[in-house]
């Protein structure tokens, strides 16, 4: 794997390799010392078109526990606010022999474009309404590490389906490892032919109530406003009212489900306080499983996997962890005594 453009190009087995991957780096971020040392000498360039919180700062924090050098580059801050072009930028950035570009920007298909002019690895960090890979794979590590497997799992997805990559996105990778799928949402915004031109086998449910019976996961997404060109619903209040997720929903989902949510949250619109801050939210689980799955995909791409090696989960990060720990173990126990005949 070279690139990481999308969900749909990726087979089951690199899936959940990069779950493997991602569950080793898991560890990491647990230790006292959050560091090893698997992309040292690498770096690893953000480049984000669009605003974001969670998605870019992780992207930051992993390249930085795997001790690459990473760099953020903004649109107000790049050439692009003066009129260059992006592939202008992309080429530009070339020059600079950088290892990977992760990138976020409002067109679909930006990276595809930018995997086409550039030498370094390219990550898709979402690109308009079209993909966003790295959250549905957080997505999938949080609900195997609570429900242990993926498969055979009825996932209901609810919310603004039409303008959510992170919706297209899910829909590929829980069908390509086993799970049914329903979508919900108002009729403008999860239109029938969607279940026919994203995955078969998808079921699209008029009623939240119809997708929501006996699931056991329960994904909301927000309404994404800045996309809209058009009014899809009377108001906010009303789709509050009628999508919105309420505590008695739950009542009709599986006795263990649980409740996720890719942020940023609208309180009060799509999910209620009370299930956000509850005990069947996973929200900030996911938050904190996006860094790892971060480190993965930088370490299969500009680590192991650019070095034309077959990354091995469970040899080369596990031995790159207790080299750090070695070295930085003993710098901290160490006190080094001046030589004879030096000043101090």
């Amino acid at each position: 794997m070279k690139q990481l453009l999308g969900i749909r190009e990726l087979s089951a087995d690199q899936i959940v390799h990069l779950l493997d991957t991602a569950e080793s780096f898991r560890d990491v971020s647990r230790r006292e010392i959050k560091k090893v040392p698997a992309l040292r000498g690498r770096t690893v360039i953000n480049l984000f078109f669009e605003a974001s919180t969670r998605t870019r700062t992780s992207f930051e924090i992993a390249a930085k526990r795997l001790s690459a050098d990473a760099v953020n580059i903004s649109v107000s801050t790049s050439s692009v606010s003066k009129g260059e072009t992006l592939l202008d930028t992309a080429r530009n950035l070339q020059a600079m022999a950088p290892d990977c570009i992760v990138i976020r920007h409002s067109s679909a298909g930006a990276p595809y474009h930018l995997s086409r002019v550039c030498d370094a690895a390219i990550v898709n960090a979402g690109d308009g309404a079209h993909e966003h890979p790295t959250q549905a794979l957080l997505d999938a590590l949080t609900i195997r590490e609570h429900k242990h497997q993926i498969a055979g799992l009825k996932i209901a997805i609810i919310g603004d389906i039409l303008h959510s990559r992170v919706a297209r996105s899910n829909i590929y990778l829980l069908s390509k490892l086993g799970a049914t799928v329903s979508v919900a949402g108002p009729g403008t915004l999860v239109p029938r032919e969607f279940a026919e031109l994203i995955e078969q086998g998808v079921r699209v449910e008029q009623r939240i109530e119809d997708a929501i019976v006996d699931a056991d996961v329960v994904m909301i997404l927000r309404v994404q406003r800045e996309r809209q060109t058009d009014a899809f619903f009377p108001s906010m209040r009303e789709y509050a009212v009628h999508y919105g997720l309420h505590p008695n929903h739950l009542n009709l989902a599986a006795p263990d489900a649980i409740v996720m949510h890719p942020g940023p949250m609208n309180r009060g619109i799509e999910i209620s306080s009370e299930i956000a801050d509850g005990g069947r939210s996973l929200i900030l689980d996911q938050v904190t499983n996006g860094v790892a799955v971060r480190m993965a995909v930088l370490y299969l791409l500009a680590g192991a996997g650019k070095d034309g090696q077959e990354a091995s989960s469970d040899v080369n990060v596990v031995s790159a962890t207790e080299e750090s720990s070695r070295s930085l173990g003993g710098v901290r126990g160490r006190t080094r005594k001046p030589k004879r005949g030096t000043r101090n």
